[in-house]
């Protein structure tokens, strides 16, 4: 197994592996072993379907059902796209579900605002467009590394409220129903995670973060969005242009990502997206 850097300070491409091909335990540990170092893997030229992909994903741990507000919801699958998920037909810029996406293009980690938040995402680049639709992330472990000490020590034992409906608020208010807000309540996670493999810090923020808690709500906010701003400088961030049979994997303990923009009215995208849940919450909810 070759690896490639991909980032001076995380993520590499593995090169000579095929995921859609069954493999042992055995074959698959480097794989987790590259994980819990660089944090974000490539693989390109990879045939999946949905089933291949599932069958990898498993190998980093079970994996979650989607919200009902994505179109893919009650499956193992969250999908973005601008293609009916019925006739595959091309989604109008102005429904609900292309608005619901925009928040994607937010600084975010999936799954943060659940109480068990997730381990890792797989997404697979099934139809890509030829130009546009970059995949962005942001290493928080090296930003955490780059704070002054005194933030360090001031963010111990700080705890933050997450929130789908607060990041999907940032785009438009009304994209979710009542019903999809009754399903998504507020939690709580810790600022800061620790990897349990390599003992290295992480900031633990995005766009679900909405504030800190027991602190007066807007400088919550206001020391939740310097953090950000810190933390998403140019050093600290990979850009990844997508080719058709791409598969990342990324560590939502130590990554923010987010898409970018491409003209979803001329070109057709179908990105797949496995959850791997992590194994605990953060803090006691």
């Amino acid at each position: 197994m070759d690896l490639r850097k991909l980032h001076p300070l995380f993520g590499v491409e593995i090169l000579g592996v095929d995921v859609a091909r069954p493999m042992t335990e055995a074959e698959f540990r480097p794989i987790r072993a590259a994980f819990e170092e660089h944090g974000l893997l490539l693989f390109r030229d990879q045939d999946l379907d949905d089933e291949t992909q599932v069958a990898f994903s498993e190998h980093f741990g079970p994996l979650e059902k989607t919200i009902s507000a994505n179109p893919a919801g009650g499956t193992l699958f969250a999908r973005q796209s601008n293609l009916d998920i019925r006739t595959g037909e091309t989604i109008p810029p102005e429904d609900r579900r292309m608005i619901y996406q925009k928040a994607n293009y937010l600084w975010h980690s999936d799954s943060s605002y659940k109480a068990v938040p997730s381990l890792c995402s797989l997404l697979s680049g099934r139809i890509c467009p030829p130009e546009g639709g970059n995949t962005e992330f942001a290493d928080m472990a090296a930003a955490y590394d780059a704070l002054p000490a005194a933030t360090k020590r001031q963010l111990e034992g700080l705890v933050a409220e997450h929130s789908m409906i607060h990041s999907r608020a940032q785009v438009d208010p009304t994209v979710l129903t009542e019903a999809e807000k009754a399903e998504l309540p507020a939690v709580r996670q810790t600022m800061v995670r620790v990897n349990p493999v390599t003992g290295r810090k992480a900031l633990f923020i995005g766009a679900h973060c909405s504030h800190v808690v027991g602190w007066p709500l807007e400088e919550g906010r206001a020391f939740v969005r310097h953090l950000t701003e810190t933390a998403i400088r140019p050093e600290f961030c990979h850009s990844h242009a997508w080719r058709a049979g791409d598969i990342l994997v990324w560590d939502n303990r130590r990554l923010l990502h987010r898409a970018t923009a491409y003209d979803a009215v001329r070109y057709k995208r179908l990105m797949q997206r496995t959850t791997v849940a992590g194994d605990a919450p953060t803090v006691p909810q």
